[in-house]
């Protein structure tokens, strides 16, 4: 059966997340419905990164076997025709081989997380940034950002419901820059943990507002502990931005 790799769009807000679940509309769900009208038959469509409800992705990366070849033109229209009226785009596919897991092969993940930091809420950016009202030092943020980088526990940072084996993860990036009233953070590692950048960003918005200065920050890392985490942000502002293989 041809392999087929695919770079994907959307927009987080409507779904449950990336993966298929009992209640509500997945991205995953989505994509396997248009595959079926497509191949005939059910197919798992593998994504590189689980996001979770109201995340968005610009570079989401996947992989499916289909029952006969295509034309890689041909079926990202025709997935893009099937997944309306979803906020679903197949932006590339292109050939892969049989070793190739859009998970388990990726390399590095990079995660863009857009907070809108003036006192007037969005109209046309509501539900893609975190809207914070509160004057925000992002070079106070950044400062306090660089204590992350490296191979840490990060249990702080790590929600209840994670499935990894571990706590130990390797963060290789993390900068923090405003761009007049648009601050945004720019995460890149191997691979992470649930809600962990959510958890980073919210701890670090304490920094912006000088309710915590770094050291505090570090402190919560260092102590391993959930309770010591800053109050998660929301969804809104989170962007799975690419994937290196």
């Amino acid at each position: 059966m041809p392999r087929y790799k695919l770079i994907i769009e959307y927009d987080g807000e409507p779904f449950v997340g990336w993966q298929f679940q009992a209640a509500g509309h997945s991205v995953q769900g989505v994509l396997e419905a248009a595959v079926v009208q497509i191949n005939g038959a059910p197919a798992t469509v593998h994504g590189a990164g689980r996001t979770d409800a109201g995340v968005h992705a610009l570079g989401q990366v996947a992989h499916v076997d289909l029952a006969r070849s295509w034309d890689v033109f041909k079926l990202r229209n025709a997935l893009n025709a099937n997944v309306r009226p979803h906020p679903v785009s197949v932006l590339a596919i292109s050939e892969a081989g049989e070793d190739f897991h859009a998970r388990f092969s990726a390399t590095r993940r990079h995660y863009l997380f857009r907070i809108l930091n003036r006192r007037s809420p969005p109209a046309l950016d509501r539900g893609k940034v975190w809207w914070l009202p509160v004057d925000l030092d992002a070079e106070a943020m950044h400062a306090a950002a660089q204590l992350l980088v490296g191979k840490h526990d990060f249990s702080t940072f790590r929600a209840a419901q994670c499935q990894a084996q571990s706590p130990v993860k390797t963060l290789d990036r993390i900068d923090v820059a405003r761009y007049g009233e648009l601050i945004e953070l720019r995460c890149d590692a191997r691979s992470f943990l649930h809600n962990q950048v959510r958890s980073m960003v919210g701890s670090l918005r304490l920094v912006g507002e000088g309710k915590w200065r770094a050291q505090d920050l570090k402190r919560a890392l260092d102590a391993r502990d959930r309770a010591r985490c800053g109050p998660v942000s929301p969804p809104d502002g989170l962007y799975l931005l690419r994937v290196d293989y």
